[in-house]
């Protein structure tokens, strides 16, 4: 099959590798991106480049100053408490409800949403240090499902945000938190099983515990942390 040609692919692909290569933590939290280096690495052209940086600046996945170019957003411990704080208080309430409120087409779901998850490979041909984008997509279904029985409509979309925001850090929770690999598919059957109980208390509280350990599991990496390494307040 012919290659398609022309600036809009070349920035897109430049946009893929980079995002890939920062998710991956290959282009390490804090890193300054030169833009001469970044031109030689993919094998492409400055306006690309900037572009796909540009692209990226406006996800939050790289920051901009001026007289200091480009770096790769930081890992800080501050943003990783806050939004685990955050998070942890949120989608705990929101699966409680979830589970209670949830009708039978909600359980069929979320059942299926494991069942997909559970049967995609964690790594995939992108690379061995990042998950798979078809796990990735599996992944956020399954947390969509999880909630999916809440009828509050703007507390789903708050915990959605939240888990959005959260997704830099799960990705790094993977390529540099050293989390194992065969733990994912039991870390979310522990979050199934209680749902699918109607046991909302037990669900909220391993959701709270998943969300903390991938939070512990950086912790280490990030250069504000105290020097006790709490992960939270």
């Amino acid at each position: 099959m012919l290659r398609k040609e022309g600036p809009t692919t070349r920035v897109d692909e430049v946009y893929a590798g980079l995002r890939g290569d920062i998710h991956a933590g290959r282009l390490t939290p804090g890193a300054r991106l030169k833009l001469t280096e970044l031109r030689g690495r993919y094998s492409t052209n400055m306006g690309a480049v900037r572009e796909a940086l540009a692209r990226l600046t406006a996800e939050g996945l790289v920051t901009s100053a001026p007289h200091q170019g480009y770096r790769v957003v930081s890992l800080s411990y501050r943003d990783l408490a806050d939004l685990a704080e955050a998070r942890i208080a949120i989608e705990t309430r929101v699966l409680r409800l979830s589970v209670r409120d949830g009708d039978m087409a909600w359980e069929g779901g979320l059942v299926a949403a494991y069942h997909v998850l559970e049967r995609t490979p964690l790594i995939g041909p992108e690379g061995p240090d990042r998950p798979s984008d078809a796990w990735n997509a599996a992944h956020a279904a399954f947390h969509a499902a999880l909630i999916a029985g809440c009828r509050n409509r703007r507390l789903r979309t708050v915990a959605r945000a939240l888990r959005e925001d959260a997704e830099l850090y799960r990705q790094w929770s993977v390529s540099l938190g050293g989390r194992p690999h065969d733990r994912a598919a039991s870390d979310h059957r522990e979050l199934l099983e209680p749902a699918l109980a109607r046991d909302g208390e037990l669900a909220a509280e391993r959701l709270g515990a998943h969300i903390a350990t991938t939070t512990k599991l950086l912790i280490s990496r990030a250069t504000d942390a105290p020097a006790d390494g709490t992960p939270t307040r």
